[in-house]
């Protein structure tokens, strides 16, 4: 049985009840302590198997040393973000002799020293992230390769590590995935002198490593014959020598080149050289045009992912060789191919019928495009943010044809109104996500429809002044699910649109209410919510002090709380003291009052900036 816990002083409550917990989810507990711990290793002792803390705060390495020696059958720990445990709290996990999957992301006072400790203590560790554990070098990463001999997944992205380490990691005989993203002080020396090489590699990241050349490279690449996903991201250019010292992978299917300097060559030999790939990325990578792109996508006929996103070079030339030759495509990603004119978007909908992921966020897409489009049925996620030649015509074609549809991005679509929406809700029941954002036509009638979508947990809404309280109360009633909202700016929200959301939405952690009308009244009817987390509430005019720090006091499950500076002089100390001792972290804005300018305004002056 899994458990997760909102708030921990319920903790005592669900061990009893729940006598047979074999795995336990904290990360939304803010405030777990010693004594925490130990009540949680007495309570499940050898059932627990799995205990997620990567959130949780104010536990030691004494709370740590309890669990462990308690709870002798973990498999699976998660000390994420716990920045302020040292190699005390180290030596005390490797006691857990039987542990296999260890996260200890941003544990910065951890040093080579306890991860020795946990290498000696911990053989049987088959996945382990060292990742932002900025005191942990060389020594360290040596003694986890020589010891745990079964490692099988192993980052250690943006660590002090050099060469030294790198050949007694490529000894290990089991390691399928390694991440290097980052790691500076690597470069292409080490592999060059490589004896062996690590046979069962399959997925190798080495993003950020701009000092390892393709020589280099091709040096290693001859030891890791067996790999299937290369990350290169933000590294060296993408030659023709780079792409040579990919000729010996011929099991490679995936590679990305983020941000990666792009050459027509390099690419044009990329796709001549490389095995049958299934994923491709080249997002924001400079220099891909249409001679290079159209080479490659000619000659991977099978790929299923393809993300191009700010080629801004790339015109319908490229897009017609895509569609002609990948008419397999399940994922497209092509946000700000500011190139590309309208008639291209036709044929994406003509041809690739199996997309389920659409990515054309700010492009001149129209309802053409949008029809063409709708063709594809199979559509899960569809984000048209910024695209401003949309209107609801086109909306109304995928609310008819994608009935699959679960994620829809409309941000900034200027001439979306509600008979788009409404069509999408009928015919999208499925729908769990949409940002309909400063799309300032839509009104109550949208939010109505949308309502009747019954999975709906994410609605970004901000910058609708026409939504009222009223349709508020009819997502409230009708998505019980919702997790995330966003109301921004809704200026006509007020009081009696956070009481059916208080009573009606308990899944709740995320809300922003900044620039409504909502008061005093309106915010300590929050404290209902016990998942709320994260509240952010800016420029709220009849907002008091004493109402402010009211809801604060009441809604315990807070971590993050985004204030006008105006407040902080006004709040009482002890409310500061109090709320940095659950756990919640209180951030400041000092932002002025700001009007909307009109979408299509905004959109031509960020084109000015570029």
């Amino acid at each position: 049985m899994m458990t997760q816990l909102i708030k921990n002083h319920f903790l005592l409550f669900i061990l009893k009840r729940y006598t047979h917990v074999n795995n336990l989810d904290l990360s939304l507990c803010p405030r777990i302590t010693d004594s925490s711990m130990t009540l949680i290793s007495k309570s499940c002792k050898n059932m627990l198997r799995s205990i997620n803390l990567s959130r949780s705060k104010f536990f030691t390495h004494a709370g740590v040393s309890n669990l462990v020696m308690n709870c002798v059958n973990l498999v699976e720990i998660d000390l994420s973000n716990a920045t302020w445990i040292q190699d005390l709290a180290a030596a005390a996990i490797a006691e857990a002799k039987n542990l296999e999957k260890l996260w200890l992301v941003r544990c910065k006072s951890i040093t080579d020293i306890g991860i020795g400790c946990i290498a000696v203590g911990c053989r049987k560790l088959k996945l382990l992230s060292l990742k932002w554990c900025l005191g942990v070098g060389d020594l360290g990463v040596g003694l986890v390769a020589v010891k745990c001999k079964g490692m099988q997944c192993l980052d250690l992205s943006y660590l002090p590590i050099t060469n030294k380490c790198l050949s007694e990691i490529l000894k290990m005989e089991f390691l399928e995935d390694l991440v290097l993203e980052g790691c500076f002080g690597i470069d292409g020396d080490t592999f060059r002198t490589l004896k062996q090489g690590c046979k069962s590699l399959k997925s190798l990241d080495m993003s950020s490593c701009q000092n390892v050349s393709p020589k280099g490279l091709s040096s290693l690449t001859s030891y890791v014959d067996c790999l299937q996903e290369l990350t290169l991201s933000y590294g060296s250019p993408v030659t023709l020598a780079l792409a040579d010292s990919l000729l010996k992978l011929l099991k490679l299917r995936c590679i990305k080149l983020d941000g990666c300097q792009v050459t027509c060559s390099g690419l044009k030999a990329l796709g001549n050289w490389c095995a049958s790939l299934l994923e491709l990325s080249l997002s924001k990578c400079s220099g891909v045009t249409d001679e290079g792109l159209s080479s490659v996508v000619a000659k991977q006929k099978d790929l299923k992912k393809l993300d191009i996103t700010c080629c801004r070079k790339i015109t319908h030339v490229s897009i017609a060789h895509i569609t002609n030759s990948c008419t397999s495509l399940t994922s497209l990603r092509m946000e700000s191919c500011s190139s590309i004119s309208k008639e291209a978007f036709v044929l994406i909908g003509e041809r690739c019928r199996l997309l389920e992921e659409l990515d054309l966020t700010d492009n001149e897409i129209d309802d053409e495009g949008l029809k063409s489009i709708s063709r594809c049925s199979n559509l899960s996620s569809l984000k048209l943010g910024l695209c401003l030649n949309l209107t609801n015509a086109g909306l109304i074609h995928i609310g008819i044809r994608c009935s699959k549809l679960k994620e829809i991005d409309l941000y900034r679509c200027a001439e979306i109104a509600d008979f788009g929406i409404m069509a999408i809700a009928r015919g999208c029941i499925g729908l769990e996500m949409i940002n309909i954002a400063y799309c300032r036509d839509i009104s109550d009638r949208s939010f109505i429809s949308l309502s009747k979508c019954t999975k709906l947990n994410t609605l970004e809404c901000r910058g609708c002044p026409l939504v009222t309280s009223l349709g508020l109360g009819a997502i409230a009633i009708g998505c019980k699910q919702l997790t995330k909202l966003d109301i921004k700016k809704c200026y006509n929200i007020d009081d009696t649109g956070m009481v059916p959301l208080a009573h009606f939405c308990q899944n709740l952690r995320q809300i922003n209410l900044s620039y409504t009308s909502v008061t005093d009244v309106g915010l300590l009817s929050l404290a209902s919510v016990s998942c709320l987390q994260s509240l952010t509430v800016l420029h709220l005019k009849r907002l008091s002090p004493n109402g402010l720090t009211a809801a604060l006091l009441v809604c315990g499950g807070l971590t993050k709380v985004k204030l006008q500076a105006s407040f902080r002089s006004l709040l009482p100390q002890q409310l500061f003291e109090h709320l940095e001792a659950r756990g919640c972290a209180l951030v400041w804005k000092d932002k002025i009052f700001q009007e909307e300018f009109d979408p299509k305004s905004w959109k031509l002056q960020l084109d000015i900036l570029e």
